[in-house]
């Protein structure tokens, strides 16, 4: 099956300031995928790029298999996109600006008002639907926009920060809208974020990028059983040392401790630790957050 997103040695900057390096990212069909990141990690960067808003320096990225920038309109007609800042006319209602992005998807009146509804109904806006968006509040807005990105029933959407400004009811109900909205129409739901309980919410797959590169991505459940923290105590300091078994992600150090953060379980740290000589060893499993702290803290 043809990726919904494939994004391979994706290179941007600006002058001296490169925002993505080298960046690789598969996201498969149907999947409801989280991007998460530090600041300045190159996340609104990658969104602008995959939604032909910036040409990329090098490297290439396809949607669907159309590349996004040989074949820029045909990316545009499959895909929804919502910033991270609400794109709404405020002299236009609520359904009004809801149904304007129906028809430039070219859906008839009919069925423009009939999904229009659809999503305002979703979105927790029906009530207030003809209202003028002038009269929104800051969420309200927010709500809106999302939900114009979906009126077209596009198979990706690409969300850049969807809850930002939101509270957490609110959080929860635009979270819970689309995962619902993927689950009717088989949609690819592609959106970053820095919130990481937003994306063990309702992502399936992540990947977690830093100084635009893509650091850790995988399902995540099979990123939750995978990674485990070791600890090994020793008499004295720490010895500095480099591991060679595969999937160890990184090595700490603080006094007579040593931490292992390993992607490939612990037998093969634990195998190799035994010429340590360490004088206790512990394992436990890892928590996203566990994994995103461990991934883009400063090396040692």
């Amino acid at each position: 099956m043809t990726p919904a997103i494939h994004a391979e040695g994706m290179r941007q900057t600006f002058g001296d300031v490169v925002a993505l390096d080298g960046l690789d990212l598969t996201v498969e069909a149907g999947t409801v995928f989280g991007l998460l990141g530090p600041n300045g990690a190159g996340k609104t960067t990658l969104v602008e790029v995959l939604s032909t808003l910036l040409e990329p320096t090098g490297g290439c990225a396809r949607i669907l298999g159309h590349d996004v920038v040989a074949e820029p309109l045909a990316v545009r007609r499959r895909i929804g996109l919502a910033g991270q800042f609400a794109a709404v006319d405020e002299e236009l209602t609520g359904r009004e600006n809801v149904e304007m992005i129906g028809r430039l998807y070219r859906l008839g009146a009919a069925e423009a008002r009939a999904r229009a509804a659809d999503v305002l109904d979703r979105f927790g806006l029906a009530d207030e639907a003809d209202r003028r968006v002038s009269t929104y509040s800051g969420g309200m807005r927010r709500r809106l926009d999302l939900g114009a990105s979906l009126v077209g029933r596009p198979p990706v959407i690409v969300l850049d920060e969807p809850t930002t400004g939101l509270d957490p009811a609110a959080t929860e109900d635009v979270l819970q809208a689309l995962v619902g909205h993927a689950a009717d129409h088989g949609t690819t739901v592609f959106f970053s974020s820095h919130q990481l309980a937003d994306v063990e919410q309702i992502a399936d797959h992540v990947a977690i990028i830093d100084r635009g590169r893509t650091a850790v991505t995988g399902a995540l459940d099979d990123l939750r059983q995978n990674y485990r923290r070791i600890q090994l105590v020793f008499d004295g300091d720490a010895p500095a040392y480099t591991f060679q078994v595969k999937g160890v992600e990184r090595v700490k150090r603080a006094g007579r401790v040593m931490t292992v953060l390993s992607s490939a379980g612990i037998d093969g740290v634990l195998g190799e630790a035994r010429q340590l000589n360490p004088v206790s060893t512990d394992s436990a499993p890892v928590t996203l957050k566990d994994i995103f702290l461990d991934t883009v803290a400063v090396e040692d």
